[in-house]
């Protein structure tokens, strides 16, 4: 990896970590509530019956409610379970919602664990992101753990990254395992890119 990339992507990190940690409660809840009809837009405009989605942390952008909607309406939700090797199992979220800490510190389901290619059957991948830039690159947090799963997929599904409305950027730096996502959800809007797959 090229220290100039490497460098300028921890220093973006730090700098979007900061901004996050500043919303108040009540910001985040309200950007939750309109991330999450967005959501459900996008859902039904894609006539998706099976989706994966990630548990938001405190600073993340909210799914959690989303992802609780989801199930009631029957939609098959499979959450992400982080591995040690840098894949993701995945698990279906259920009525109860239960969470559990997982690797990192990270919001995981409860449940029983499916292995990584259970996500090749869903309809819709909804993913984190530090923040996107308007050719549809995506930048996570540094693990590679989308990267990776994305980049193995043999057909993949739309890919929409959730984030604030001011982590969409311009430019990002890019490194050769990044992998662009099809659409951004903020609270504001739906955008849908036409990235370029590798």
């Amino acid at each position: 990896m090229s220290s100039d990339i490497e460098h300028a992507k921890r220093a973006l990190r730090a700098e979007l970590r900061e901004r996050r940690g500043l919303l108040s409660d009540a910001q985040r809840e309200t950007a939750a509530a309109a991330i999450g009809e967005r959501l459900d837009e996008l859902v039904d405009r894609l006539g998706a019956r099976s989706i994966s989605c990630f548990l938001s942390t405190t600073t993340e952008p909210g799914t959690r409610e989303f992802v609780a909607r989801a199930v009631r309406r029957g939609i098959r939700v499979l959450l992400p379970v982080t591995r040690s090797d840098g894949l993701l199992d995945w698990a279906v979220a259920t009525d109860d919602g239960e969470v559990g800490e997982g690797l990192h510190g990270l919001p995981e389901p409860t449940g029983e664990v499916l292995g990584p290619i259970a996500v090749n059957d869903v309809d819709l991948m909804i993913v984190p992101a530090a923040a996107v830039d308007l050719t549809g690159m995506r930048m996570g947090w540094g693990r590679g753990y989308f990267d990776k799963t994305i980049g193995s997929m043999e057909k993949c599904p739309p890919v929409y990254a959730v984030i604030y409305d001011s982590e969409i950027v311009d430019s990002l730096p890019r490194e050769v395992h990044d992998q662009p996502v099809d659409g951004i959800v903020t609270p504001s809007q739906t955008l849908t890119l036409s990235p370029e797959r590798r």
